[in-house]
């Protein structure tokens, strides 16, 4: 199993974005939670691009839960309609234009660009066209479509940070208990599948496509 080690210097700057509400935290929450934990100089960007009202304010508690008090200034929540992004391509390429101009990430989470989710595919589609030269990693999102593929890069989890990632996700987004796929055993099992992928030490692990990298000797 080989290792990536990312760059140490002034702070490790990361991206993390997500069509909507929830999808960074099952995305990759357990990978933002354990660099908060080695590594303490980074510094961490949170962008959601569809929320309702109501999912704005869970999207913000969730927020407070992964990244603390840094949440307060440094999340984003924008109010596209949710599973309309496609049909706003415009408008939210211009918010990515800017956010360009903001920010020079060393390392970006973004949706898979396989995803059957057409939201999810626009985001990704866009992360790339935007940030060219850049370390991006595609996150995963277990759903109906079963669109769950063979990804090529893993971040072992500490158990601690696992059953964070869980009980967060399942406190702070009633509005997602309809959903029959949104529970503990569909986010764990994701996590201890990967976990075996990967022999992660503490049995889970995230799972992300890593499409290009560059290899500096």
């Amino acid at each position: 199993m080989l290792s990536l080690d990312l760059p140490r210097g002034d702070g490790l700057h990361v991206l993390a974005i997500g069509a909507h509400a929830d999808d960074i935290e099952i995305g990759c929450g357990g990978t933002i939670l354990h660099l908060r934990q080695v590594r303490p100089d980074v510094d961490l960007r949170w962008v959601i691009l569809s929320s309702s009202e109501e999912r704005r304010r869970e999207a913000r508690a969730s927020a407070e839960r992964f990244l603390g008090e840094e949440a307060r200034r440094r999340v984003a929540v924008k109010g596209f309609r949710d599973g309309f992004l496609p049909y706003y391509g415009s408008q939210v390429k211009e918010f990515f234009e800017r956010l360009k101009c903001e920010l020079r990430p060393d390392l970006i989470f973004t949706h898979c660009r396989d995803d059957r989710h057409q939201d999810h595919r626009l985001v990704s589609e866009l992360t790339w066209n935007t940030w060219r030269n850049h370390l991006i990693f595609e996150y995963e999102i277990p759903k109906y479509d079963g669109d769950l593929g063979q990804p090529n890069a893993y971040v072992p989890l500490r158990a601690i940070d696992v059953e964070h990632k869980v009980k967060t996700l399942l406190e702070v987004y009633p509005s997602r208990a309809l959903h029959e796929w949104f529970d503990a055993e569909t986010l764990r099992g994701i996590l201890r599948l990967r976990g075996v992928e990967s022999n992660a030490p503490e049995r889970y692990a995230e799972a992300f496509y890593a499409r290009k990298l560059v290899l500096a000797v």
